[in-house]
């Protein structure tokens, strides 16, 4: 059971993102890059970059980062934000993987894995990726600290107001299997996860775009409801606030998954 990408599901949302979304710990980049040998001679494959948070973090690292994505918006603010030279970006989605693309030490996939056919993805990342190289999966958690007390009302708003969202229903449903158990089937099954923990204070808006650049709650999809959305979480948020700021703690994660040795060789 696969969830596909909607055409232009996050064309509204792209513009909240990078302001939105918690950023992935710098230190949590460079232990990746240390755990996966990267070094000025790889290419690093950012396949769904979106905004390119990943192929910027990644990009003073390596020889060159290719960022794939399919939705035009998001291409563009990476292209406007990345600041470096060495990263090309490729309007295209996980179908569109080629040989064209060349080879890669490491393929980074940060909070869009799930829209892809993942099975086959990684069948075709397979043909793509060194004999020693990973794919690498990042997300982001609230953990159940005292600080992130306002996290559960914040996401039951982000819930009342997904609501009819038939793509994300199904993303939630019991027959949803979680990305460990389609790697474990593939030629990527060893794995290792790895996090980082950190303090962070947000600013009261950030939080109206986080909810913004989600695709369930995303302006394109609740029309004039978006400002509902925003009251709401305003007063909310206001509650947890001090001088315009809130305190969060944000685990930043990476599933690191390589070849077992006996099919790499190694």
């Amino acid at each position: 059971m696969e969830a596909s990408l909607p055409e232009r599901r996050f064309r509204s949302a792209a513009q909240y993102y990078l302001a939105g979304r918690p950023f992935y710990s710098s230190l949590l980049i460079r232990r990746v890059v240390e755990l996966c040998g990267l070094n000025a001679t790889h290419r690093v494959l950012d396949l769904g970059c979106g905004p390119g948070q990943l192929a910027a973090a990644f990009g003073p690292f390596v020889e060159e980062v290719i960022a794939l994505d399919p939705e035009p918006e998001m291409l563009e603010i990476a292209r406007k934000t990345s600041g470096h030279l060495n990263i090309r970006f490729v309007q295209g989605a996980s179908s569109d993987l080629a040989p064209q693309l060349g080879r890669f030490q490491a393929v980074t996939i940060g909070r869009a894995f799930h829209w892809m056919e993942r099975a086959a993805t990684l069948n075709v990342l397979d043909a793509m990726i060194e004999p020693n190289g990973a794919v690498v999966l990042f997300d982001d958690n609230h953990p159940d600290v005292p600080q992130n007390s306002w996290n559960n009302s914040f996401r039951k708003i982000i819930e009342n107001y997904s609501a009819g969202d038939v793509v994300r229903e199904k993303l939630r449903s019991p027959e949803w299997l979680r990305h460990e158990a389609i790697l474990l089937a593939s030629p990527f099954a060893e794995m290792e996860r790895i996090s980082i923990i950190e303090r962070r204070v947000t600013p009261i808006e950030r939080f109206t775009d986080r909810a913004l650049s989600f695709s369930s709650t995303s302006r394109q999809r609740l029309g004039a409801k978006a400002g509902n959305l925003i009251g709401e979480l305003e007063q909310l948020m206001a509650k947890f606030a001090s001088n315009g700021h809130v305190a969060e703690v944000v685990e930043s994660t990476a599933l690191i998954a390589k070849r077992s040795r006996r099919s790499s060789g190694t």
